[in-house]
């Protein structure tokens, strides 16, 4: 069988493997420009280099996050494991080890997005229901007896309301029904205002009502006991709830929906400016129409900026400082290894040295020198004691010949005056010689006079 090999680089499209990652960088940032991900935090940790490195995940999968340290500035709580937040981020890949990840830009807890999932649910469900359908709205009369007003009698929402009817068509009664537009008991009360007010017939259109504020705020309008009380209305309900960005169960299942409160009380009255009313709604359009397409030109500018900062020398930067932050752990784990090696060996040293401690020795040394000087003053003891009776035996023998023990006998001892030397004969003896006598007790001196040689004694 015959085989061909390709031979030139022309043939063959080989890449580095620092060229796939970073190619497949370059994909994933201009596909995913930003995107919102929500998540648990887990394995959450920050290095000394200040960057933020932790995992996103879910029941069923997890991702790696980066989020430097300048973007910190931008969080609004601490982040900790455990936590469920939604984070806006950058899809990237970490060229070094070929690491799918995503940069955070931001991070938001993720409160608002449990709410926003029981509004859709609740959504679908109604809407699959038919309270959504146009065929179930009902028109506004065209000039009103009465305009009923659920909503706060001491919020911003009646004011403008009362300010809009009066400037409109200061005729028509309007009939307030106070309520609790926030809380847990608003529900109850927008509930039994709408059944109260079909039940006394004193108006023929309801304004529901209330200021904007959060999703949690307006989450009374949310609830499917207001959507059912709206929806089985007689009189037909204009929804008014915050403002115009903010959209509610209750705007769906209402007669018609008014971007505010004070639009709400235009829609209920007749206009008598007919043209005015027109040029309103098509501001509007021009509005939604400058908003869609000046949102085209920031998803474009937004791209552009993405492929600028993809070449942005702090892309590479920060790449690299997550290489040195990984590099700085593995040194880290290196360095703890090699410490405990080497305890260890300094432990079997210690043990070895402990085997060949003198201190047991030396200890044995010691008793044997105290047994030795306790022996040697013993003896020397026993020597002096021997040596005192000596020297007593010695003085006993020389005091027996002592000359002043035979002084004591009644000998005497005589000396020349001159020369100090004991007269031991008469030969040293000269006539007129002065002689000192010494007793046992006392001395006198005597002169020579006359001599008597040894042979005449």
């Amino acid at each position: 069988m015959a085989m061909t090999f390709l031979s030139t680089s022309a043939q063959r499209n080989i890449l580095t493997v620092t060229q796939l990652n970073r190619a497949t960088s370059q994909l994933l940032g201009e596909h995913f420009l930003s995107i919102l991900v929500e998540g648990e935090i887990s394995n959450l940790s920050m290095p000394s280099s200040g960057h933020l490195y932790f995992s996103l995940k879910d029941a069923n999968a997890q991702v790696r996050c980066a989020m430097f340290k300048t973007q910190q500035r931008r969080l609004a709580f601490k982040l900790e494991n455990g936590k469920h937040v939604v984070v806006k981020a950058q899809v990237s890949l970490y060229e070094p080890r070929g690491d799918f990840q995503l940069i955070i830009e931001s991070v938001e807890g993720a409160g608002d997005g449990a709410l926003r999932r029981a509004f859709d649910a609740l959504k679908l469900k109604l809407s699959e229901e038919g309270l959504f359908d146009a065929a179930n709205k009902q028109r506004l009369p065209a000039l009103p007896k009465a305009i009923g007003v659920i909503t706060s009698p001491s919020g911003a929402a009646i004011r403008d309301i009362l300010t809009v009817l009066k400037r409109r068509f200061a005729a028509v009664p309007v009939i307030i029904y106070p309520v609790a537009v926030q809380g847990d008991n608003a529900k109850y009360d927008i509930a039994r205002a709408i059944n109260l007010a079909n039940e006394h017939k004193q108006c023929d259109v309801i304004i529901l009502g209330r200021g904007g504020g959060s999703l949690e705020d307006l989450w009374a309008f949310n609830e499917e006991m207001v959507a059912r009380a709206i929806f089985a209305s007689t009189i037909p309900v204009i929804s008014a709830v915050g403002h115009e960005t903010d959209v509610t169960i209750a705007d769906f299942v209402a007669d018609l929906r008014a971007a505010t409160p004070s639009a709400a009380a235009e829609h209920a009255t007749p206009d008598q400016q007919e043209w005015l009313s027109r040029f309103v709604h098509l501001e509007t359009r021009l509005q939604q129409q400058l908003q869609r397409k000046l949102s085209q030109k920031q998803q474009s500018l937004g791209w552009l900026v993405k492929r600028l900062q993809q070449q942005h020398p702090g892309q590479k930067l920060a790449r690299n400082a997550q290489r040195m932050d990984e590099l700085e752990s593995r040194l880290n784990q290196v360095m703890q290894a090699r410490l405990r090696h080497n305890n260890s060996l300094v432990e079997a040293v210690i043990a070895k040295l402990w085997q060949h401690n003198p201190a047991a020795a030396i200890n044995s040394y010691k008793q044997r020198q105290d047994y030795l000087h306790k022996s040697l003053v013993t003896a020397a003891r026993h020597k002096l004691e021997q040596l005192n009776q000596h020297l007593l035996n010695y003085s006993q023998t020389l005091h027996a010949v002592s000359p002043l023990a035979t002084l004591n006998r009644g000998y005497s001892l005589a000396f020349l005056q001159s020369s100090g030397q004991i007269i031991r004969s008469t030969d040293h003896l000269r006539s007129g010689d002065i002689v000192e006598t010494r007793l046992a007790e006392g001395r006198f001196t005597s002169q020579i006079k006359d001599i008597e040689l040894r042979g005449n004694v």
